[in-house]
C-alpha cells in the first residue's frame, strides 16, 4: 500500500469554503487599500538573504529558511515583506514623485519553532508608504488599518499604538545596549513586574530614567497615559516621541477612527527596523495580532536610497479564524450551484450551465445515473448548494 503523505508541520492544505473565504478576505482588504491610493506591487516568494540579514533588523536568520542555488549564493523564503517593498522602491523607483504607496498581498514564510504551534506559512495583506515623514501619514496608516478590518465585517477590535522611539531613549538613557538591552526588552513585551527592577538592580542603574522603566509596563490605555509618561521624565526624545503619538492622536480623531485606539508605551516588536509609532491589532478568537506594523526611518538608507517610511500588514489566516470564532463569515450570495444530468441529457446540461454562468452564477456539472442521482442530490443540498436537475 502506498502511504499517504501529509504535510510539514507548520503548513497545511486550503480548500473548499476556508480557501472561498480567504480570497473573498484578501479581496476585500486590497479593495480598501486602493481607495487609499496605494498601487499593487508583487515580490519574489524569495531574495537573497542580504536583503533580510540582521543589520536590517528582521527576523532572526534562524527562523529563516535558507537554501542555496546553483551559483552558491545564500537564498531564503522571504520572512517578512516591508525589507522586499523597500528594496524595490529604492531600487526602481528613485525618481517616482513622493510619497510613494504600494500595496501588496503574498505569503510568508517563518521557521517558528515546533512548540510555538504557529503556522510556518501565512497570508499578508499589507501597505507601505514612503516619503512622507508627518503624524499624518502616520495617521492614514492605522485608519487605512480600521477601514480593513471593519470592510470584512469585524466590528470588536483594537488598535495598539506605541512609539519604538520612547523605549530607545530610555534604556539610552540608562546607559542600557547590546544583550542588556535586549533582556530588558523581552522583559518589557512580556510586562515582567519582576524582572525589570532585578535586571536594573543588577546593573546598578537608578535614577529617573530607572524609575521610568519600572513604570513602562503599567502605561497603557487612554490618551492620558501619555501625560502621565511625559510628567516622569525630561529625556528630549522620549518627549518628542510622546508629542508625536499626541498629535498622531488628534488626526485619528478627524477620522474618526480614535475610539478603536488605545496607547501602550512598553509595546514592543520583534521586528528592530522600527523607528517610531508601532501598532498592532487584535481582538479576541485569536492568540495573535490580526494586523500590525509601524515607522521605519532608517530602513530605507541601507537600500541606498533615505527616506522615511511606514507601513502595515495584515495577516488573512488569522483575521480569517477571528471572523470564524466571532460567527462573522458570510458565504456569498449566489453560493454554489449544480446542474445534475443524465448522460443522454449532456447537451441540455451545458446550454443551462453557460445561461447561469453568464448570470453570474458559480455553476459545477455533475454527472449522475437513475440509481444515484437522489443521493447525490441529498449530499449537495447538505452542503448547502443549489441543485437544478436536468
Amino acid at each position: 500500500m502506498i502511504p499517504l503523505l501529509h504535510t510539514p508541520e507548520g503548513v497545511r492544505d486550503i480548500y473548499g469554503d476556508e480557501m472561498a473565504g480567504m480570497e473573498r478576505l484578501s479581496e476585500s482588504v486590497k479593495a480598501t487599500m486602493n481607495r487609499f491610493g496605494y498601487e499593487a506591487i508583487r515580490t519574489p516568494s524569495f531574495e537573497y538573504f542580504d536583503v533580510f540579514s540582521s543589520e536590517r533588523g528582521t527576523v532572526p536568520s534562524k527562523d529563516m529558511y535558507k537554501f542555496i542555488d546553483r551559483d552558491g549564493n545564500t537564498l531564503v523564503l522571504r520572512p517578512d515583506m516591508t525589507p522586499q517593498v523597500a528594496r524595490a522602491a529604492a531600487t526602481y523607483f528613485r525618481e517616482k514623485p513622493l510619497p510613494i504607496r504600494f500595496s501588496y498581498c503574498g505569503n510568508t514564510f517563518i521557521n517558528n519553532s515546533g512548540y510555538q504551534l504557529r503556522l510556518k506559512e501565512t497570508t499578508q495583506a499589507g501597505v507601505e508608504l514612503f516619503g512622507d515623514d508627518s503624524a499624518a501619514a502616520d495617521a492614514e496608516i492605522i485608519a487605512l488599518t480600521v477601514e480593513c478590518l471593519l470592510g470584512v465585517g469585524l466590528t470588536e477590535f483594537q488598535i495598539e499604538i506605541g512609539n519604538a522611539g520612547f523605549f530607545r531613549a530610555i534604556a539610552n538613557e540608562c546607559g542600557l545596549s547590546g544583550e542588556d538591552e535586549e533582556e530588558l526588552r523581552r522583559r518589557v513585551k512580556s510586562k515582567n513586574l519582576f524582572g525589570i527592577p532585578d535586571l536594573l538592580k543588577e546593573r546598578n542603574i537608578d535614577g529617573k530614567a530607572a524609575r521610568l522603566l519600572l513604570t513602562i509596563p503599567e502605561l497603557f490605555g487612554s490618551e492620558d497615559i501619555l501625560d502621565r509618561a511625559a510628567s516622569l521624565t525630561d529625556n528630549t526624545a522620549a518627549l518628542a516621541s510622546l508629542d508625536r503619538l499626541k498629535s498622531l492622536s488628534n488626526y485619528l480623531k478627524l477620522y474618526g477612527v480614535d475610539r478603536y485606539v488605545s496607547f501602550d508605551l512598553g509595546m514592543l516588536s520583534k521586528y528592530r527596523y522600527y523607528t517610531g509609532i508601532i501598532f498592532r491589532a487584535i481582538t479576541y478568537g485569536t492568540g495573535e495580532a490580526i494586523a500590525s506594523g509601524g515607522r521605519y526611518d532608517s530602513l530605507m538608507s541601507q537600500f541606498g536610497e533615505p527616506m522615511p517610511a511606514i507601513g502595515m500588514s495584515v495577516t488573512v489566516d488569522t483575521l480569517m479564524l477571528a471572523l470564524e470564532r466571532q460567527n462573522l463569515l458570510n458565504k456569498p450570495e449566489n453560493g454554489r450551484h449544480c446542474v445534475l444530468y443524465l448522460a443522454d441529457k449532456a447537451e441540455e446540461a451545458i446550454r443551462l450551465a453557460q445561461e447561469k454562468r453568464a448570470e453570474g452564477y458559480s455553476v459545477s456539472m455533475i454527472p449522475v445515473t437513475q440509481d444515484n442521482a437522489e443521493e447525490v442530490a441529498e449530499r449537495l443540498a447538505k452542503e448547502g448548494a443549489f441543485i437544478w436537475n436536468i
